[in-house]
């Protein structure tokens, strides 16, 4: 697995997992080739896109943090999720930020392992389709 600068392509070619299918029929293309510019990055195996992800600053102290997983990313979770961390703790915000939905005990558990603390357990209708979610925080 190696990591690579994100690309618009990416984002489309992804399998993506159940849990965030929602997704891909809310967003336009302009704004996922937007996120090419900002800090985002993809995890590939070979031609294949396993997970898409990166961070939006808020303001100069405080940045909320998304990904965007194939559905056949397991195998490479703890690859993943290492170089996730290293990024994570190279970040200089006060605060980062992670969505969780709340029904995706998987991502509360990514989330966790990612040394997120679990701030909000139920934000009602916080998700692009109106579902709920929890909210998850690091605080430097």
């Amino acid at each position: 697995m190696t990591v690579v600068p994100f690309k618009a392509a990416h984002f489309w070619s992804i399998n993506v997992q159940p849990a965030q299918e929602y997704v891909r029929g809310r967003v336009t293309e302009h704004q996922i080739k937007q996120l090419e510019s900002l800090n985002s990055f993809s995890c590939v195996d070979g031609d294949k896109v396993l997970c898409c992800f990166g961070w939006l600053e808020i303001y100069p102290t405080r940045a909320t943090v998304w990904a965007y997983l194939d559905k056949d990313a397991g195998p490479h979770m703890v690859a993943m999720t290492r170089v996730a961390k290293r990024l994570l703790d190279g970040l200089v915000y006060r605060r980062i930020e992670i969505e969780v939905d709340c029904e995706f005990e998987a991502g509360h558990r990514w989330a966790r392992m990612l040394g997120f603390r679990l701030e909000a357990e139920r934000l009602r209708g916080l998700r692009m389709d109106g579902g709920d979610s929890a909210i998850y925080a690091r605080i430097m």
